[in-house]
């Protein structure tokens, strides 16, 4: 029987797949790209891409296991409550609320601003400006109704990914044309070798590849809740992969590899070179789509996460009311939206708030995901009785490896991102003292996790009240 008062199963398959693409796929290729370049050399430059979506691929595979295993609008967050307690999942609720998606939302909405404003000069704090009316409108339209946020959602990924194609095609059309890529005159000299310049390229590759981990949050929501989330995940990142091995091979090709690496712009200098002024045009109206496609995505599951964590803390129980005639938990999503404001006015005073916000977010981001892919066996281990739909393969050998990858980035991200990364990792120390002083996070009593049936994806496997109960045996 599913819960009288929450999320109701009504996403299509397909549709979630595109909302999983729209919150990964986004414009960061079109700045990493060069970085990458830098750091590895011509050898090992698809290489890392290729190596960036199988590794997001083996961690998607531990995420789909555990959401159709205990489906929740929290996702991660149940996950993480679920193995390591009530207080390990409001740290992580905390870290993704106040770093995490807001730090995400403010970045895309800066990336939107910087480039709206090389066309039309907004004045000296008018990026800020704008990247808060971005922020504004697009938690006004998802407060209107799940519906017109998820149809809005395809329809922007739909069109972003076009785009991307239309950059793959002036690779094609330039070698069709048969128009050498031109040599730089002074190459540029690699920042980092070895190891370091491995480190340096994968933290932007992951950057790019981010934020498959946030189709979670919509397990209670596909219809089909045995296999729906498996799709949705590894088809998004699938698409992804091949998407930007072609907007590489074309940098590459349009560019030279030195050219690529020497680019502030690759795709601004690769459309020029193919289509001129109008191809410049076409990057501008794709960043905007991305921005636009990037921060809706991130309000709907940030809100969903919100929601989640405030209905298991008495103290922020208000937090935690879901709109049911609009389908939405408007208390979240609007206190999300005020946070990610708040973020726009602080990189606003800094010299570049999309590098602020990279800084900000990276090492909390490593951090949380080490630790969900360990809650993977332990889960497995203290729930064996539950159905699951979907299972990792190679266990528990493939969660471990992921783990390690997991933990190698944590350290490359502290080491290598700078001292922006303190501040990520400060404010996650005030959610450690905020959790100090709520004290006793629960009222009652948990009850144990109901039956369900032995049958793989049976009726237990898709009910949203098994995901609660679940979560409340942690205790």
């Amino acid at each position: 029987m599913t819960q009288a008062n929450g999320p109701k199963r009504h996403l299509p398959v397909l549709q979630a797949l595109l909302i999983t693409l729209g919150m990964v796929i986004t414009t960061d290729i079109l700045k990493t790209a060069p970085t990458v370049a830098l750091n590895v050399g011509p050898e090992y430059f698809y290489g890392v891409w290729v190596l960036g979506g199988l590794a997001s691929m083996a961690g998607a595979l531990c995420f789909a296991e555990m959401a159709t295993a205990f489906p929740h609008p929290g996702g991660d967050y149940h996950f993480l409550r679920t193995a390591y307690g009530e207080r390990m999942g409001f740290l992580f609720a905390w870290s993704r609320f106040s770093v995490m998606h807001t730090g995400w939302i403010a970045l895309s909405a800066f990336m939107f601003a910087d480039y709206f404003n090389a066309v039309v000069p907004l004045g000296e704090h008018g990026s800020g400006l704008f990247a808060g009316a971005v922020i504004v409108a697009l938690v006004l339209l998802n407060l209107t109704g799940k519906h017109i946020g998820f149809i809005t959602q395809t329809l922007l990924v739909g069109l972003l990914a076009l785009g991307f194609l239309s950059i793959a095609s002036a690779g094609v059309w330039l070698a069709w044309q048969g128009i050498e890529a031109p040599v730089p005159v002074n190459p540029p000299t690699p920042e980092n070798t070895g190891m370091a310049g491995f480190s340096a390229a994968m933290i932007f590759v992951f950057l790019a590849f981010g934020g498959w981990s946030d189709a979670a949050t919509l397990s209670a929501e596909i219809r089909d809740g045995r296999r729906g989330i498996f799709i949705a995940m590894l088809g998004a990142l699938t698409v992804l992969m091949a998407i930007y091995l072609a907007l590489n091979w074309a940098f590459v090709r349009g560019l030279g590899f030195a050219g690529l690496a020497a680019s502030n712009a690759p795709a601004v200098e690769l459309l020029n070179r193919a289509f001129g002024a109008p191809g410049v045009m076409l990057i501008l109206l794709m960043v905007g789509i991305a921005a636009i496609a990037t921060i809706n995505s991130t309000l709907l599951v940030g809100a969903r996460t919100t929601y989640a964590a405030a209905r298991d803390v008495p103290q922020l129980r208000r937090f935690g009311e879901w709109d049911e005639r609009h389908g939405v938990p408007r208390k979240a999503l609007l206190t999300e939206g005020a946070v990610a404001l708040l973020l726009v006015l602080f990189g606003s005073f800094t010299q570049s708030g999309f590098n602020t916000m990279v800084e900000y977010l990276t090492p909390v981001y490593w951090l949380f995901l080490s630790l969900s892919s360990l809650a993977l066996i332990i889960l497995r281990r203290r729930f064996a009785q539950v159905p699951r739909p979907v299972r990792v393969p190679f266990y528990p050998w493939l969660p471990l490896l992921f783990f390690g990858l997991c933990l190698y980035m944590l350290y490359s991200s502290v080491t290598v991102v700078g001292y922006g990364a303190f501040l990520g990792i400060g404010v996650l120390g005030v959610g450690a003292l905020l959790l100090a002083g709520l004290g006793r996070l629960t009222q009652a009593p948990q009850p144990s996790p109901p039956e369900t049936s032995d049958r793989p994806g049976g009726e237990g496997a898709d009910r949203l009240d098994y995901g609660f109960n679940a979560d409340r045996s942690s205790r």
